[in-house]
């Protein structure tokens, strides 16, 4: 039995007693306590408060406005403990997120986690306390303060956010911000964001949906909104809509062909996170969020044809007349040749984006000269592989105009054949790249190479084995002691000074390709040595018998076998070199 006092205090004066004893000025938090019995009263007390603000018993006793004040104490405690859990339980989020970056999926699913396609939520908050959390947010919500749980929510949980962000490297930056950054800057920032966009969509927002949906499911509705996706938005749009802010301002940014390959990543890492945008963003109010992923993709998409069409317009247009020392490689074909090697590694994606062949005209001012190149020769092809035959042919084209500024035309046509061959041999060395061009425009530059080795032959030795000719060595019809030895002589000099000049200036010319170096080579020698030897052979005695052999007779056939083995090594002989004395 108790006491008469005790038997006088009704249940909501004992509800008001426990309210105000853990009033907002206690700084003792009533769910941080060992002992449930106190979290249950209290509870109890908010449950019997709020019961009372439209029952009959604050009517009855004339205590409405005592009631809301202790509602309002009781919210001020509540919003307090919530906010309090909230922050004791989240410091081990960012380890956790290191955690699922790391781990399979079965130590993940042993680590508290829910694994769904490509979605991780993982559990950052026990679950007792986020049953603590559901009771408080369940209170707080009957009594009219949804709002101000959303906010204490959502405050802490951007907080969180933002540390992670940070430790993620991601960056609010503006397209202005984006725009001043140089090249490599950018591209270091887009390999940090691609890893951590995937991060923050299937593990940061996935797993703080889940928790929304644990504190705040069934609770209630604000509108036609559940309380959990109202919860969810709060916390994190701003963080969403500014990660993918930075993605946006890469998808409008200038279209240098040097970004092709990373929005190509980017494209690629937006159409996979779609899916898991869609699950994670599925309510009505995260609409926006949907609709910003799936324009940034399709912008994306649309830069990456852009870069491909101004790379073409950059190769055709590219002014350079600094003369390669010797003939070798121009840095424009291989930067185009790793180009688009580079381009045939991404043909899944690219083929998918690129749909309709090259452009050889409109695209164009009308001053600038056109290569030729009929499409229909490549029937069957695809169109991203019409866009690489398309880059090559323009990439001849300028190689042609960049030829015609050497002066010897020998070098002209040795610098062009160095340069295809080199086209050809990028195109062989990667299946894919060849694949896509196909055997048929193979041959085409195979057939460029020969023509242009026939070509620089020609204008080099003509004139050289034109010494070596019998016409003008005989006045009787007959090689016989009638040989005019003065004509003969001047033969001799005559090939002796031509060979040595082609010799000083060939052997600073370079052919890089050793195979080709050499076939070219032996089609020198296959050329010469026979002449030389043919005409050495039938002279020599001639020249023998008169004054100062040496003079004229200045080579054996060995020591022009060994000159050909110095031509186009790029590096300078003193002189050409006898074995031995004739």
């Amino acid at each position: 039995m108790g006491s008469p006092e005790t038997d006088r205090i009704t249940p909501l004066e004992q509800a008001e007693q426990i309210i105000l004893r853990w009033d907002s000025s206690k700084p003792h938090m009533i769910f941080n306590s060992d002992n449930r019995h106190d979290i249950d009263n209290y509870l109890s007390a908010v449950d019997l408060i709020q019961q009372s603000t439209n029952g009959k018993i604050a009517e009855n006793n004339g205590q409405s406005t005592k009631v809301n004040t202790l509602v309002q104490i009781a919210m001020a405690r509540l919003e307090d403990e919530f906010r309090n859990i909230l922050i004791s339980h989240t410091t081990l989020e960012f380890d956790s997120v290191n955690l699922l970056t790391e781990s399979d999926e079965d130590s993940v699913n042993s680590n508290g986690s829910r694994i769904s396609r490509n979605i991780c939520e993982f559990d950052v908050i026990p679950k007792d306390h986020i049953n603590d959390l559901r009771l408080i947010a369940k209170r707080m919500m009957m009594s009219g303060y949804f709002r101000e749980c959303v906010q204490v929510y959502g405050g802490v949980r951007k907080i969180k956010l933002d540390t992670i962000f940070k430790k993620l490297g991601v960056e609010k930056l503006s397209l202005d911000d984006v725009q001043r950054l140089d090249w490599e800057s950018l591209n270091a920032k887009i390999s940090k964001y691609i890893k951590a966009v995937k991060i923050c969509v299937r593990i940061l927002f996935a797993s703080k949906k889940r928790l929304c949906v644990q504190i705040f499911e069934n609770l209630g509705y604000e509108g036609d909104e559940d309380a959990g996706d109202v919860c969810f938005m709060e916390t994190v749009k701003s963080a969403a809509i500014s990660l993918f802010d930075f993605a946006e301002a890469i998808s409008i940014s200038s279209r240098s062909p040097e970004k092709l390959f990373k929005i190509v990543d980017l494209h690629d890492t937006f159409i996979d996170l779609l899916p898991d945008i869609e699950d994670v963003f599925c309510s009505k109010s995260s609409e926006s969020i949907r609709v910003q992923a799936s324009e940034i993709s399709s912008r994306l998409a649309e830069a990456a044809r852009g870069m491909l069409y101004e790379f073409e317009n950059s190769v055709l247009r590219e002014p350079s007349r600094v003369l390669v020392p010797g003939g070798t490689i121009h840095p424009l074909t291989r930067y185009v040749m790793n180009y688009i090697t580079l381009i045939s590694n991404y043909k899944q994606t690219l083929g998918e984006l690129i749909v309709s062949k090259p452009v050889t005209d409109s695209r164009y001012s009308d001053d600038l000269t056109m290569p030729d190149m009929d499409f229909g020769d490549h029937e069957g092809q695809s169109p991203l592989a019409l866009h690489l035959i398309w880059i090559i042919v323009i990439l001849q084209f300028n190689l042609d105009g960049k030829s015609k500024h050497y002066k010897d035309n020998a070098l002209a046509y040795l610098f062009f054949m160095n340069n295809v061959h080199y086209i050809v041999q990028k195109v062989k060395g990667s299946p894919e790249l060849r694949e896509m061009i196909g055997d048929s425009f193979l041959k085409e530059l195979t057939a460029k190479i020969t023509q242009a080795s026939t070509r620089y032959q020609r204008a080099t030795w003509v004139g050289v084995l034109y010494c070596l000719r019998d016409e003008g060595l005989h006045a009787t019809g007959s090689f016989s002691s009638g040989v005019p030895r003065n004509a003969l002589r001047e033969r001799f000099k005559s090939f002796n000074a031509m060979f040595e000049e082609v010799h000083k200036m060939q052997t600073l010319w370079s052919i890089p390709d050793t195979q080709l170096r050499e076939e070219i080579q032996i089609s020198i020698s296959e050329k010469v040595i026979p002449a030389y030897r043919s005409f050495l052979g039938r002279f020599r005695t001639h020249i023998e018998n008169g004054k100062h052999p040496e003079y004229y007779i200045k080579y054996s056939v060995e020591d022009l076998e060994t000159a050909v083995l110095d031509f186009f090594e790029g590096c300078a002989v003193s002189q050409l070199s006898r074995r031995r004395s004739l």
